[in-house]
């Protein structure tokens, strides 16, 4: 079941924009990285990080999801309910490049989004924000193009737990849903660690400077 935050929905405040623009923290000097099947470029691992780098390398991470979510999303069998997982801060929205609210989408990731969406598959969003940046981030999330069938956020008890722990149990929770992920799309190891998703693919951190 997502996991909505207890208060009914209201108008995103000043508050939760505060919140949202501290999770845009620009990027600082970047170490190694890799990504599913591709190593980012010599420039971003000796360099600062900028913009044109990152979306080179998502593109290069994207450019092997895509094919083999075109041949899973034809490959399904009857009545198979498909679902991508993905994590958002500088997966699906440009969170250390986005300085304004609503944040961009990561275009790469959004395109493949929206061949998924378009094609049947259901989008499941899991982050470790917590449940106050619920509202703000399903709108932006939409805003920017992205069809949500589930946002799980961090509860209290949940800012308790190790993140990859939490995230792991958010997807055993759609998969009693009924639904096969196909794909799980993060940027952290804690986004694709435990199982529970029949591909993974990594899009570039650069030693952890992006969240």
């Amino acid at each position: 079941m997502t996991r909505r935050p207890w208060a009914r929905r209201t108008s995103v405040t000043a508050v939760t924009v505060a919140a949202l623009a501290a999770l845009a923290a620009p990027a600082e000097a970047a170490g190694s990285a890799t990504s599913t099947g591709g190593t980012a470029t010599a420039a971003a691992a000796t360099a600062k990080v900028d913009y044109a780098t990152w979306q080179k390398d998502c593109q290069a991470v994207m450019d092997q999801a895509l094919p083999y979510l075109k041949d899973r999303i034809a490959a399904a069998g009857p009545g198979e309910k498909q679902a991508i997982v993905f994590d958002i801060d500088n997966t699906t929205l440009e969170t250390d490049f986005g300085f304004s609210y609503p944040q961009p989408a990561n275009k790469p990731v959004l395109n493949v989004a929206r061949y998924a969406q378009e094609h049947g598959v259901r989008l499941f969003f899991v982050t470790a924000r917590p449940g106050i940046l619920y509202w703000p981030t399903e709108y932006n999330l939409e805003h920017d193009g992205y069809d949500v069938s589930g946002l799980y956020v961090r509860g209290l008890v949940d800012l308790f737990k190790n993140v990859a722990t939490y995230k792991t149990a958010q997807r055993v929770d759609i998969e009693k849903q009924g639904y096969t992920i196909v794909a799980n799309i993060g940027n952290s190891a804690t986004d694709l660690s435990g199982g529970h998703a029949e591909r993974t693919y990594k899009l570039p951190d650069y030693g952890g400077q992006l969240s």
